[in-house]
């Protein structure tokens, strides 16, 4: 048990939440790394690509409730990572899956509007978003141009021969081009909307370089919808830890994601 080893490295005789939690990014996000050395340009672009996702995820309906924003290096690459808590759920709407996009989209968005330039950090991020544009469009049937079809090939029987012709690869780009810009321009108008709560926000995560829901909600208010999750139960150890903790999103060092899986924002890595 992680939580178990960090309270006796602690010279503890029990376990805590703070434990539980310090465990939880340890095992999901790797180790931190507090003596990476990064520029103070190359932090405050971090915190500021963070704060994005944190910001776009609180102002967002179907997005799910932020646990934590770090700019705390952790593992191999990543310089920043935000952690959410889904509730589970096995069907997608067009707009949830949206606004999940919008969510995964707030780090680079808020680069462009606060620096006027973006860098490489978004890279995971582009392609949880990319590929779910793709699925999308070709294995969920959520496009009225393509129509109500699927794709789909697990069994990779159509080996390379497309089952449709070069025209509808055409238009399958367009659409999904035409889907990311509108997730981009959503997702600007949002930050927009919000510019001082994301340089609030910022200014506070480059001052602790940890921030929970607390802490938001300081800033920013309470979120204006109403929790979908257990949230409340594991942040104050009135429940079952082990079933949050199993639930947590945490774009962890190395972690893969399937096209079909709604994304999460996350890791701002550096360039490899």
């Amino acid at each position: 048990n992680e939580a178990a080893l960090i309270a006796a490295r602690r010279n503890k005789a029990s376990v805590d939440m703070q434990d539980f939690q310090d465990a939880i990014d340890r095992v999901l996000g790797g180790l931190e790394k507090k003596n990476k050395i990064i520029s103070p340009e190359e932090k405050k672009i971090v915190a500021y690509h963070e704060a994005g996702h944190a910001i776009a995820g609180w102002f967002l309906e179907h997005a799910d409730p932020l646990v934590k924003v770090s700019i705390v290096p952790r593992g191999v690459a990543a310089l920043g990572y935000a952690q959410y808590l889904p509730k589970e759920q096995f069907l997608y709407t067009t707009e949830q899956l949206i606004d999940g996009m919008c969510m995964t989209m707030g780090g680079r968005v808020a680069e462009d509007i606060t620096f006027g330039k973006i860098s490489t950090g978004a890279q995971n991020d582009l392609e949880r978003i990319t590929k779910l544009s793709y699925a999308m469009v070709t294995i969920y049937g959520m496009n009225k141009n393509i129509g109500h079809v699927s794709f789909h090939d697990p069994q990779n029987e159509y080996n390379f021969n497309k089952p449709y012709s070069e025209k509808t690869s055409e238009m399958i780009d367009h659409e999904v081009r035409i889907l990311l810009n509108d997730v981009y321009a959503k997702t600007t108008q949002l930050l927009v909307d919000n510019r001082e709560g994301l340089e609030k926000l910022a200014q506070k995560l480059l001052e602790k370089e940890i921030l929970f829901q607390a802490d938001l909600e300081e800033i920013l208010g309470k979120r204006p919808f109403e929790s979908r999750t257990t949230y409340d139960e594991f942040v104050n150890g009135t429940g079952d830890q082990s079933p949050a903790a199993e639930g947590l999103i945490h774009d962890g060092v190395g972690e893969t994601t399937d096209p079909a899986a709604v994304p999460v924002s996350g890791k701002l890595g550096d360039k490899e």
